[in-house]
């Protein structure tokens, strides 16, 4: 289980900078890829009830794990809904009866239950070397800093007020270069109209039971495939972010307790949730905070957002998705630059690393899809096999007895 720090005293001036962290990844989330779950519900034929259904078990499901891991664990565990599987499911859902998919994802989380209690994954994370891991980082989020400044090409007023924004903010004080980033970018949307919320309503959501059913061809079509690509494009990654921050909490208990969740709120909708990749940057690196003991409250700050959409269901889910495309997607690229910047510095700093590590960065960057699976697993297998050649052999041969420990479990 993970270690449970003693308390230390807070300060109003250390909780500002991680909640608005927690807040930005949050609305980057839902404004960036939730989409895809409306997607989903469509494809599968979801009315208004069960689709309001599917966002309140993801979102409360979501928010719990990463607010009760954050406090436990004294560490910014942000946790997120799959959306590698929320992209899968678009297709996948099209030609799978809803009560076998909700069966499968059963069956996937349970075996997140088994793999986090087998110990397995964290052993496999402590052996990559820390040059690949953050060339893979880097790799991953590159896209989300090059969008901040694609933006100039689609809505050059917007984003570029938030890219000088930041950067004077920046010079003047740079621990609130995201606060202020965030706080202007809102009040000039209002000022300009740009965010309709006038056809909303405030309701509550109401979790619907969906009675699972079980098949051969949902397990190997939905199940198998809804496992494989949230172990490599959710959980590999987002333990690889929580790692490059210095963040030391066991990959074991966070797969078991995300496993469990995803296993509780699957009846009611929820395909899987897992601990975050690319929003979590946002909360584990200096922006959340300089100091890395106070980023923990980051992650409480997004679970109670989570929680509060999840309550209300699709309405505030729509609150999140009127924002411009262009001011999520440069919010996002700014908010991470930092990560960005200290991710490449650590891939290259090891001389003897540093060409597999720059590979690393180039695969995953690419993002590389191959027999279903993303970017983020060909980018590190890539790096690896590169780290091989190069070295005349794997890293963890260099570890004396490490396959030993992994075989003794």
């Amino acid at each position: 289980m993970p270690t449970i720090h003693s308390p230390t005293s807070l300060r109003w001036s250390d909780l500002l900078h991680p909640i608005v962290a927690g807040l930005i990844s949050v609305i980057v989330n839902y404004g960036g890829t939730f989409i895809l779950v409306f997607q989903a519900a469509k494809v599968a034929g979801l009315g208004p009830e069960l689709t309001a259904s599917w966002v309140w078990s993801i979102s409360i499901g979501v928010g719990v794990t990463g607010l009760l891991m954050s406090w436990v664990t004294r560490e910014p565990i942000i946790t997120a809904w799959s959306t590698p599987a929320a992209a899968f499911l678009v297709t996948a859902l099209a030609t799978t009866p809803y009560a076998e998919a909700v069966g499968a994802y059963l069956v996937s989380a349970l075996a997140f239950v088994v793999l986090g209690l087998s110990g397995y994954f964290e052993r496999v994370i402590r052996l990559i070397p820390a040059g690949i891991a953050a060339g893979l980082l880097a790799g991953i989020l590159l896209q989300f800093g090059i969008k901040a400044f694609g933006g100039m090409s689609v809505d050059p007023l917007l984003a570029g007020l938030l890219i000088a924004t930041y950067v004077v903010l920046k010079r003047i004080s740079a621990r609130y270069a995201v606060v202020g980033l965030l706080v202007l970018g809102l009040v000039f949307l209002l000022s300009q109209n740009r965010v309709d919320l006038s056809g909303l309503e405030l309701q509550l959501a109401a979790p619907v039971f969906t009675r699972p059913e079980f098949s051969p061809n949902a397990l190997l079509s939905v199940a198998l495939p809804l496992f494989l690509i949230t172990l490599t494009g959710q959980y590999m990654p987002g333990m690889l972010v929580l790692r490059n921050d210095g963040f030391k909490t066991s990959a074991n208990p966070i797969v078991t307790i995300t496993g469990l969740g995803s296993l509780l709120m699957a009846p009611f909708g929820s395909h899987a949730f897992n601990i975050a990749a690319i929003t979590a940057a946002i909360a584990t690196g200096r922006e959340a905070h300089e100091d890395p003991a106070r980023r923990w409250i980051a992650g409480v700050a997004a679970g109670v957002c989570y929680i509060l959409v999840g309550v209300f269901g699709v309405t505030l889910a729509a609150v999140f998705m009127a924002f411009p495309n262009t001011f999520i997607t440069t919010l996002a690229g700014l908010a991470l630059l930092g990560t960005i910047g200290a991710s490449l510095a650590t891939a290259l700093a090891d001389a003897k690393v540093r060409e597999a590590a720059l590979i690393t960065f180039l695969a995953a960057a690419a993002n590389i899809t191959l027999l279903g699976i993303g970017g983020a697993f060909w980018g590190l297998v890539i790096g690896l096999l590169a780290y091989a050649v190069l070295n005349g052999r794997m890293p963890w041969s260099a570890q004396p007895g490490a396959i030993a420990a992994m075989e003794k479990g």
